[in-house]
């Protein structure tokens, strides 16, 4: 099993990424840590807690929260998207137990660094603040981790935010600065891959449909905003963003990489620079191959 940290923000696709993360018998989520980025890092962690109930992993993995705001500028979350609360704004969420809170996300990320090292894969799925803080309190923990996976960026693509940022790189643009020069071993998955990966409204029903269940429904219902968004944006179906990341730390395979030196400009735009690449950037996608994968995981027959 691969050990994994996921730093998030959900975000309902966040949300579908830990779901797949969680079916995927392949990883060991060791520990979740929160951002500010789709909802203020409150939010985002009362969403793992809402999650983990909702879903049980055994064993449970660690949660921290971590910054509540990027390293040198306002917020700009996307309620628009995601709803005020990331998953939909849906009226009848438990409120969650929270059994084990951790105060410091860095430290947290830090620890599991140093202790698993190589044999550990970091897979971010927000902004890049909390790693950027990482390396701050110690530059010499994630140069040794085995494989850091994160959706952000679109390189020679639109943005989704401005003409050429993406969300992620967009609310923290030093963050992300900071960690694509610090010589780590970045598998970068930006919107010019996760546009590749959109997943019709029947595909998810059919899927839904093999397993009824509480866990089945509560996918539907928080879903379903993404794919209305989606679908009045021109798309297909719902853009799988992080879901896509999530599978490409399972298996790198999904996706054709790309070595590249990226630079980080004002807004959060990923420019090509020339040089020595400072990460491996996801382009093309085996599109059938990972919603099958998604599909299968997402919500396991009980």
């Amino acid at each position: 099993m691969i050990p994994v940290l996921i730093d998030t923000d959900p975000g309902i696709d966040d949300a579908l990424a830990l779901l797949l993360a969680w079916g995927s018998r392949e990883l060991s989520v060791e520990a979740i840590t929160t951002v500010a980025g789709n909802v203020p890092v409150e939010v985002a962690t009362t969403n793992v807690f809402r999650l983990l109930a909702l879903r049980r992993p055994a064993p449970p993995p660690a949660v921290a929260a971590g910054a509540s705001g990027p390293l040198a500028r306002a917020l700009v979350t996307s309620p628009r998207y995601h709803g005020e609360d990331g998953l939909a704004d849906l009226p009848d969420w438990p409120e969650p137990a929270r059994p084990s809170v951790l105060p410091d996300a860095v430290a947290l990320i830090v620890d599991a660094a140093r202790r698993l090292q190589r044999l550990l894969t970091l897979v971010a799925l927000g902004p890049l603040t909390n790693l950027a803080l990482a390396l701050k309190a110690d530059a010499g923990a994630l140069p040794l981790v085995g494989r850091v996976v994160a959706m952000g960026g679109a390189v020679d693509v639109p943005g989704n935010v401005t003409p050429a940022a993406e969300f992620n790189f967009h609310v923290d643009p030093e963050a992300a600065h900071r960690v694509l020069a610090a010589g780590l071993a970045l598998d970068l998955v930006p919107l010019d891959a996760t546009r590749q990966a959109v997943l019709p409204r029947a595909g998810m029903r059919a899927a839904l449909a093999r397993a009824p269940g509480p866990l089945a429904s509560r996918i539907q219902a928080f879903s379903e905003r993404g794919f209305r968004i989606d679908h009045a944006g021109g798309a297909q179906g719902m853009m799988l963003h992080d879901p896509l990341a999530l599978a490409a730390a399972l298996d790198p395979t999904l996706v054709e990489w790309e070595p590249v030196r990226l630079a980080i400009g004002g807004d959060g735009e990923t420019r090509r620079a020339a040089g020595e690449p400072n990460c491996r950037v996801a382009r093309g996608v085996d599109t059938d191959r990972f919603l099958r994968l998604f599909l299968d995981r997402l919500c396991p027959a009980s």
